[in-house]
């Protein structure tokens, strides 16, 4: 009886035993990965202790890979030797490891990305060069940050200290090459650039090496980022330190080889950490944590027992000790789903006519594509941080560390992170929890000691002491010559601008060789567009001169500060008024006494028909009450009207129509006073609606920028412009008008329009400006000389020198005065009003419907027969006494109860005190 209910237990047991075996079969008990170094550098001997330490931890904790053992095999491939390092690093490739850690060379990692993919081998590669795509190599696991996060905070940090141009020095080989390219593009996005780049081979001698520095040190840049291996930029800045190159005004960046290598190692030579004083370097970020603090306390157990006790835990260390655990993480998860490690032959590695090329002990790892899927799902925690890769196959939220070498050691003075892209005192790691926060206003980094030892920003360029003479273009006038002209006699230019640019130069810190280039024949003005292109096209080095700063210029080049603002005004013919007997009506324009006129007998009218039924004085024949609406209306004008107003409605109005009046009188006598006493000058002209609105001839100055911005922006017919070269030519057309050939106006800048004002009196100024702009020196996009010259052009200006070079060359004339008065109607039109009569005709309109709402509602009342007819002479009707208001009036006690008695109605009058009684008035 107990057997059947034991087979059942029986066979459980059985199936479930089969199911063991078969999970421990398929999990080998050693699984080999491979490791592919430069054992003899820092870098090289950090990771493969960190390798080791990774396996030491995973195989010491049987849950991680259920009893299969981590092994590694180690191979030393050279970096400095690329062709040595390439066939080491393809032996290797003959062994059957299920993933490669390394190489740490970008050039090695280059050659093997290819046979990984053959091979279906992942390559857990800590090298930074940005070029290395897993989508070109799908087998290319990059388990460090790229390059391009690297050079995208070098370019943040050069943006942030307002540096503009930079100086890069570069080991020549893959690495090197590609971190520049990636630099370049990340200063092109925050419009920096790299000035001047110059490379080296690995093996370069010390002579070489100094004669690039020479070459260096010539350039105008003092921002430098060196991008290098470690030894090489030690050697270089050893060098730089003995050609003075590591002193005041220069700024030395290099990545992060520098801090790997302080990080490294446990001693560096006095020397050495002398001469890189106040550089900036750069470090791949990793947060505090107790397992980097575990990692940290047995390192140096662990650096002795492998023979490197010299070398501590660096950013890289910590990278590739996660990388191990990476691929045991995905391991697991590989055999969990069934994976199985086998290797075959490739068959394309015969010929065809079936001779060997020895590389055939090289095997596929079958089941490469399945692992490699594990390891790039793989989010786990390690001691690097989070460990997850994105779409692309990089590191997910990759950030630097900033740091500043300061004696003996370095000083972290911010942190850049790719969450926000910008630059902060704050560990990225506190971010994440947050939105990013884009805004440039939030940037911050602690004070840096530069080289120097000073804490003042170096300005990062200067100019170089062996620098070509500077081309200025200048433009050779032939009108205006007060503001530049080139000297028949000497041959020189002179001038307003030219005295302002020598000024400004003079307060530079640095001298500056230039010579000046007249651009144009002298014969005409130059088209000012043209010198500007030139600048853009390299055939001049900057441009000064009356050069306007318009859209399209500032386009292909930068300007300085204006050092003088400028703006279009109008040019006309004027003519004086003359005072004549009638010039009383001169004050309102005809509309405005017509609609003045029109409201003086509105008023009257509405206010009679507000009172006309309880006001006796708005009463009687036809006659009378028309003269009483045109008495009482125009003798408002002098607040003089004898009639009372009684009703509520009729007071209203009339408040209103009085302030009214109040504000037309006070203009009328103002303005008839400016017209008697100041001698006034008119124009056709008003303004700019008057010239796009006429079909007349106007002229501009030939060269300037005028006659682009009528046509382009104020769409005005270029059939209609007239050039003009010279204050003659503008006096001449206006003074011939547009009917007998001239012009009507002249646009032109408001300088060129002073000088010629004070020379000529029977022109003047229609309007105001109608746009503003400023002159200001032109140079290449980008130019530091652009940004200095603005702040001497600001010196000049605040020490009153740029008023003193004004006064010297741009003195006005006894016509300075009138011809600077803006010339416009003083007439006062209907528009200035039109609110104050609106204000009073809505009053009038609700009074009037108030009123006969009023009166409609007692005419229902009290007449039972309705009619139109009827309902008209209801209100034309006197009120009856007993509807009107009473007032209360004092009268002698004796006569109240009289009066009471009676009920007839009497006229008002005055009474002496007494009893109070109410009486119908």
């Amino acid at each position: 009886m107990e057997i059947p209910f034991l087979m059942p237990l029986v066979l459980s047991l059985l199936l479930f035993s089969n199911g063991i075996c078969k999970s421990l079969a398929a999990r080998p008990p050693v699984v080999n990965i491979g490791s592919i170094l430069q054992l003899n550098s820092t870098t090289g001997g950090v990771s493969e202790v960190a390798i080791h330490a990774a396996l030491e931890d995973i195989n010491s904790d049987p849950t991680v890979l259920n009893g299969t053992t981590l092994n590694v095999l180690m191979k030393d491939a050279s970096c400095l030797d690329g062709f040595l390092g390439m066939v080491q690093a393809l032996q290797f490739m003959e062994t059957d490891a299920i993933a490669i850690i390394g190489p740490q060379c970008s050039t090695i990692a280059h050659i093997i990305s290819f046979v990984a993919n053959e091979l279906r081998v992942p390559m857990m590669s800590f090298a930074s060069d940005a070029t290395l795509s897993s989508i070109q190599f799908p087998f290319f696991v990059r388990t460090a940050p790229s390059d391009l996060y690297q050079m995208a905070a070098v370019a943040e940090v050069v943006d942030y200290n307002h540096w503009k141009i930079v100086t890069a020095v570069y080991i020549d080989d893959d690495y090197g090459r590609n971190g520049i390219a990636a630099l370049d593009d990340a200063l092109t996005a925050k419009r920096c650039k790299i000035s001047y780049k110059v490379g080296f081979p690995a093996n370069a001698k010390n002579s070489d090496l100094i004669n690039l520095l020479v070459s260096v040190s010539y350039m105008e840049s003092r921002v430098i980022i060196l991008h290098t291996s470690a030894a090489n930029g030690l050697r270089l800045f050893s060098m730089a330190n003995r050609l003075n190159m590591m002193g005041n005004g220069y700024v030395w960046i290099a990545t992060d080889w520098l801090s790997a290598y302080l990080d490294s190692n446990s001693s560096v030579p006095a020397d050495i950490i002398y001469g890189m004083q106040g550089v900036l370097t750069l470090r791949p970020h990793t947060p505090n944590s107790k397992m980097k603090s575990n990692l940290i306390s047995k390192w140096s157990s662990l650096s002795k027992k492998y023979n490197h006790s010299d070398l501590r835990l660096s950013s890289y260390g910590v990278y590739v000790y996660d990388s191990v655990w990476a691929v045991a993480h995905a391991l697991d998860a590989f055999f969990d789903d069934g994976g199985r490690i086998s290797f075959s032959n490739d068959s394309r590695l015969r010929d065809a006519t079936g001779g060997t090329l020895h590389l055939e002990a090289m095997s596929i790892f079958d089941m490469g594509n399945k692992l490699l899927e594990k390891i790039r799902k793989v989010n786990f925690t390690g001691v690097s941080g989070k460990v997850q890769f994105d779409a692309s196959g990089d590191l997910i939220r990759p950030a630097y560390d900033i740091i500043n070498v300061l004696g003996n050691g370095m000083r972290t003075i911010g942190f850049w992170s790719n969450y926000s892209g910008l630059l902060s005192t704050v560990p990225p790691e506190d971010l994440y929890s947050k939105p990013p926060n884009t805004s440039l206003a939030n940037q911050r980094l602690y004070d840096v000691i530069w080289p120097g030892e000073t804490s003042q920003r170096p300005r990062g360029w200067v100019f170089p002491s062996n620098a070509k003479e500077l081309k200025i273009g200048v433009p050779n006038r032939f009108s205006f010559k007060e503001f530049v002209t080139k000297d028949n006699v000497t041959g020189s230019m002179k001038g307003y601008c030219i005295d302002v640019f020598t000024q400004a130069l003079a307060l530079l810190p640095y001298p500056v060789t230039y010579k000046f280039v007249p651009f144009g024949r002298g014969t005409e003005n130059p088209h000012y567009d043209k010198i500007v292109q030139m600048i853009e096209s390299n055939e001049f080095d900057g441009a000064i001169g009356d050069i306007a700063i318009t859209m399209n210029r500032t386009v292909i080049a930068d300007f300085t500060q204006p050092f003088i603002e400028t703006g279009l005004v109008i040019l006309s013919p004027v003519k004086k008024h003359i005072t004549t007997s009638w010039a009383f009506l001169q004050p309102f324009t005809l509309e405005m006494w017509c609609i003045t006129g029109v409201f003086f007998l509105v008023v009257g009218v509405v206010v009679w028909v507000l009172e006309h039924r309880i006001n006796d004085e708005f009463r009687g024949s036809p006659r009378q009450q028309m003269i009483t609406i045109f008495w009482f209306s125009f003798s408002t004008l002098f607040f003089a009207h004898r009639e009372n107003t009684m009703s509520t409605l009729g007071r209203g109005v009339l408040l209103i129509w009085l302030f009214v009046v109040l504000i037309i009188q006070s203009s009328y006598t103002a303005s008839l006073t400016s017209i008697l006493t100041v001698q006034q000058l008119d124009t056709s002209i008003r303004g700019i609606d008057d010239l796009k609105n006429s079909d007349d001839p106007v002229g501009f100055q030939v060269g300037s920028f005028a006659q682009e911005y009528m046509v382009k922006e104020l769409n005005i017919s270029r059939s209609r412009l007239r050039p003009l070269g010279s204050p003659q030519e503008y006096a001449e057309a206006l003074k011939l008008g547009p009917k007998k050939g001239g012009v009507m106006a002249i646009v032109d800048e408001r300088p060129y329009v002073e000088l010629f004002l004070s020379s000529y009196c029977k022109i003047a100024v229609a309007g105001s400006d109608f746009t503003s702009r400023g002159w200001g020196f032109a140079f290449p996009r980008d130019s530091p000389l652009q940004v200095d010259l603005s702040t001497a052009i600001l010196s000049l200006s605040e020490n009153g020198e740029l008023q003193r070079i004004h006064d010297k060359w741009l003195k006005t004339g006894e016509c300075a005065t009138d011809s600077n008065e803006f010339i416009d109607s003083n007439q006062l039109r209907l528009e200035s009003f039109w609110g104050l009569f609106l204000i009073c005709g809505v009053a009038c309109v609700l009074a009037l419907l108030i009123y006969f709402g009023i009166m409609l509602r007692k005419y229902l009342r009290h007449e039972p027969k309705k009619s139109l007819r009827r309902f008209i002479s209801f209100v034309d009707d006197k009120e009856p006494p007993k509807n009107r208001k009473k007032r209360s009036v004092s009268l002698p006690a004796s006569s109240t109860n009289s009066l009471a008695a009676l009920d007839v109605e009497r006229p008002a009058r005055p009474v002496r005190s007494g009893s109070v009684v109410d009486i119908e008035g």
